[in-house]
């Protein structure tokens, strides 16, 4: 999740508050990997059940609006399709589901290549970042 998170970086997730309050746009989830169920992964949700996603030229629309990334990005970062959300194919996110992507877009295993998240794959909901102590900070979603 370069530039934002790193490998060995501890992260204090919140398990319960996931039952209680859906996950939205921005907000940096944990969850079990679908290739994998036996890994986590942390990730942006970029949509929730019911949004259409589309990846054109190297910018991502949501709900046919150009998702405003540089709060969380370099302006200079471009976002390409892959496997399962091709570039200039739009797909919905169905019911209980999410579409998410790594801030490391070049390098990231996502919903581009393996379809959405189910809900019940869901670990929680990354708060505050504690270790190494000079990256501590809370996580926050660039959209509240």
């Amino acid at each position: 999740m370069l530039p934002n998170f790193f490998d060995r970086q501890y992260i204090l997730t919140n398990i319960i508050g996931i039952k209680f309050e859906m996950p939205k746009l921005g907000d940096v989830i944990v969850f079990k990997a679908p290739p994998d169920p036996d890994k986590d992964y942390i990730k942006r949700v970029i949509g929730v059940p019911g949004d259409t996603i589309l990846i054109e030229n190297g910018i991502v629309y949501v709900n046919g609006k150009i998702l405003d990334q540089k709060k969380f990005l370099p302006s200079t970062t471009e976002t390409h399709g892959g496997s399962f959300l091709k570039e200039g194919a739009t797909i919905t996110v169905p019911p209980e589901s999410y579409f998410v992507m790594g801030d490391n877009r070049p390098g990231s295993s996502d919903s581009r290549e393996w379809g959405y998240v189910p809900f019940k794959y869901l670990v929680g909901k990354s708060l505050y970042a504690y270790w190494p102590l000079d990256k501590a900070g809370l996580v926050t979603n660039p959209y509240e």
